[in-house]
C-alpha cells in the first residue's frame, strides 16, 4: 500500500479524548473533532480554530477528506463507532477496549483484513519506551526464562460508573503480559470487591496461568491511598521492575538476582539493582505517530484488532469468572480460540469452534457442535448430536435433547427445554440453489418455555415465556406466556403454569398454588403468590 497523507478526525473529546486532540494536531494530522457537547466543542473553538467541530458522526464518515478516525467514547458505542467507520473506509484507531464482546470485535477484525484498514487499539503502555526496552530485554533473553509476571495499577479515582476497575484499568497490564509471554492464558481466575456500589467492582485481582507454565497476576484498584503502578517479571536469570511511579531515570531497574540449590535447597543470591536508562519521550505521541504510520504505509500496528480481540478474550474470561464467584475460567489460545470454563465439560468427540463460549458447569455430550461466535451460558446441558450456530445466544439453565439444531437467528433465553428432534428454521422459503442468509427470520424462545419432541417453529416467531409446545405441533404464528399448543398448525389447547402442571378454568396451580390473570398477552403471576412458580413446584418435593 503507498504511502499517503493521513487526516483524522477524533470522535469523543472528553476526559481522555482531549489529549489524543492535543497529540494528533501536533502532530499536523487533526482535521475534525466529533462531541455530542457542545461545551466540549466551544472550549477547541479558540485553541483549534482550523479544525471542524461537528456534534455527530455523520458528517465525519461522510467527508472524504478524512481518511482516518480516533475514537474515545465509552466503551459500550465503541464496536458501533468502529463498524460504521470501518464500512465508510476509515482507518480506526479505537481506545481500550475494542469491544464488549468477542463477537464483536472478531467481526470488526475481520472487517478491517476485508477491507485493507488499519485497526488499532489503545492500549497505551505497548508504546512507553520504557515497556518497549524491557520488551528487548526480554526477547534478548537477558532476564532468561521468564517464570512470573506481577503487575498493579493503584490509585484513588477515577471512578466511573459505566465500567469496573478491571475494564477501566486492567487492559493496560494484560496487554503488556500477554506481550511478554509471547501467548494467551490457558485459564483465568478472578475475584473483586464492590464497596462503593453493589454491581461494580472497585478491586480486582486477576490470577493467569499460559501453556508453558508462567503464571500472572494483575491486582488493580481505584481505592487506594497512594497512586502505584509497576510491572514486575520474574526471570531466571534476572528480574526486572518497571516503575512508572518513578523518576524517568529510576523507571526500569534490572535485579541479576539468582537462585542456586544446596543440599537440594534453593537459596536466592541476592544482587545490586542495575539502572536501565531509556530516552524520554512522550508514550502517548508515540502512539498515535505509529498510528498515523501504519495508516499511511499499510503496516500492521503494534496493537492491531487481533492483540485487542486476544486482550478481550482474557478480560470477559475475568468478568466471568469474577461473577462466578471466582472459579477457573478456561481460555483456549489462538490453537483453539475458544472460551470454555474449567468447570464446564466437553465430549471428547463433541466440537467447539474458536470464538464460542461455553459457561460454568454446562455439559456438550457426543457428537455436538458449537459454531463460532456462539455462547452458552451457565449449567447448560446439551445431549448428543447437537449443532449450535453460528452466532447463538444460548441462556443459563437450557436443556437441549438430542438431535436439535439450533440456527443462526434462533435466541433461547434462560431455562428453555428443547425436546429431542424439535426443529428450529430461519429462512421462511429456502431453495438450495439460491443463497439467502441475509434473509434470516429470528425465532426468540422466551424464558422457561418448553418445546416438545418432533415439534417445528417456523422462523420469525416468538415463543412466551413458560409457553409449553406439545410433542409434533407446528409453530406458525407468535405463542403468548403460558400457552399451551398442540397440533399442526398449532394451537392453543390450554394454559400451563410455570411448573409444569396443566391449569383449569380457574387459572390457579393444582400444584404450586400460584394464581394467574390473562393479560390479553398471555398469563402473568398475580397475588400474593407472585414469584418463580417453579421455586415453588420444587418446595413440594420431599
Amino acid at each position: 500500500m503507498p504511502s499517503t497523507t493521513i487526516n483524522v478526525a477524533v470522535i469523543g473529546s472528553g476526559y481522555w479524548g482531549k489529549n489524543l486532540v492535543r497529540n494528533f494536531h501536533q502532530l499536523g494530522a487533526l482535521k475534525a473533532i466529533c462531541d455530542t457537547h457542545d461545551s466540549c466543542l466551544a472550549a477547541f473553538a479558540a485553541q483549534y480554530p482550523s479544525v471542524s467541530r461537528w456534534s455527530s458522526v455523520t458528517p465525519v464518515l461522510a467527508d472524504p477528506g478524512i481518511n482516518a478516525v480516533v475514537i474515545a467514547t465509552p466503551a459500550e458505542t465503541h464496536a458501533n463507532l468502529v463498524k460504521l467507520a470501518l464500512l465508510a473506509d476509515k482507518h480506526v484507531f479505537v481506545e481500550k477496549p475494542l469491544a464488549l464482546s468477542t463477537t464483536e470485535a472478531e467481526e470488526l477484525v475481520e472487517l478491517a483484513e476485508s477491507r485493507t484498514l488499519t485497526l488499532m487499539t489503545g492500549h497505551l503502555l505497548r508504546y512507553h519506551p520504557v515497556f518497549l526496552k524491557l520488551k528487548a530485554l526480554a526477547d534478548a533473553g537477558e532476564l532468561g526464562r521468564i517464570n512470573y509476571i506481577y503487575s498493579n495499577r493503584l490509585n484513588l479515582g477515577k471512578i466511573r460508573r459505566e465500567e469496573n476497575i478491571l475494564w477501566s484499568f486492567a487492559p493496560h497490564d494484560i496487554s503488556m503480559i500477554l506481550s511478554l509471554a509471547g501467548e494467551e492464558p490457558e485459564n483465568v481466575t478472578c475475584v473483586g470487591g464492590n464497596y462503593l456500589h453493589k454491581a461494580i467492582a472497585d478491586i480486582t485481582t486477576t490470577h493467569l496461568n499460559f501453556p508453558s507454565g508462567l503464571k500472572a497476576h494483575v491486582f488493580v484498584s481505584w481505592l487506594h491511598p497512594f497512586k502505584e503502578q509497576k510491572l514486575v517479571v520474574v526471570g531466571d536469570r534476572k528480574m526486572a521492575v518497571f516503575d512508572d511511579g518513578k523518576p524517568w531515570e529510576e523507571k526500569l531497574l534490572l535485579y541479576p538476582h539468582e537462585i542456586h540449590w544446596k543440599d537440594s535447597l534453593p537459596v536466592p543470591a541476592k544482587a545490586n539493582p542495575e539502572t536501565v536508562i531509556v530516552t524520554q519521550v512522550e508514550p502517548l505521541r508515540e502512539e498515535c505517530a505509529h498510528f498515523l504510520e501504519c495508516a499511511a504505509s499499510g503496516a500492521n500496528p503494534r496493537t492491531d484488532g487481533r492483540e485487542g480481540l486476544r486482550v478481550l478474550r482474557t478480560l470477559n474470561a475475568s468478568q466471568r469468572s469474577m461473577d462466578s464467584g471466582g472459579l477457573p475460567i478456561q481460555v483456549k489460545s489462538s490453537a483453539g480460540g475458544a472460551i470454555i470454563a474449567a468447570s464446564a465439560f466437553v465430549h471428547p468427540t463433541a466440537h467447539v469452534d474458536p470464538g464460542a463460549e461455553v459457561g460454568p458447569e454446562s455439559r456438550i455430550w457426543h457428537f455436538s457442535h458449537i459454531l463460532a461466535s456462539s455462547r452458552l451460558g451457565r449449567k447448560c446441558n446439551v445431549g448428543q448430536n447437537v449443532v449450535i450456530g453460528p452466532k447463538v445466544a444460548i441462556g443459563s439453565g437450557c436443556k437441549i435433547q438430542n438431535n436439535v439444531s439450533v440456527y443462526l437467528g434462533v435466541t433461547l433465553e434462560d431455562n428453555v427445554f428443547c425436546g429431542p428432534s424439535m426443529v428450529f428454521t430461519n429462512i421462511i422459503n429456502p431453495r438450495a440453489n439460491i443463497p439467502r442468509m441475509n434473509e434470516v427470520r429470528p425465532t426468540l424462545v422466551k424464558k422457561g418455555a418448553t418445546l416438545g419432541a418432533n415439534c417445528t417453529i417456523v422462523c420469525g416467531n416468538v415463543i412466551g415465556s413458560y409457553a409449553f409446545i406439545g410433542a409434533g405441533a407446528v409453530v406458525t404464528k407468535n405463542v403468548p406466556a403460558h400457552a399451551l399448543m398442540a397440533g399442526n398448525p398449532a394451537r392453543r389447547i390450554g394454559w400451563m403454569c410455570a411448573c409444569g402442571e396443566k391449569l383449569d378454568e380457574t387459572l390457579i396451580c393444582p400444584g404450586c398454588n400460584t394464581r394467574y390473570e390473562n393479560d390479553g398477552d398471555g398469563l402473568r403471576r398475580v397475588g400474593a403468590n407472585e414469584r418463580d412458580a417453579s421455586e415453588g413446584k420444587r418446595s413440594l418435593i420431599p
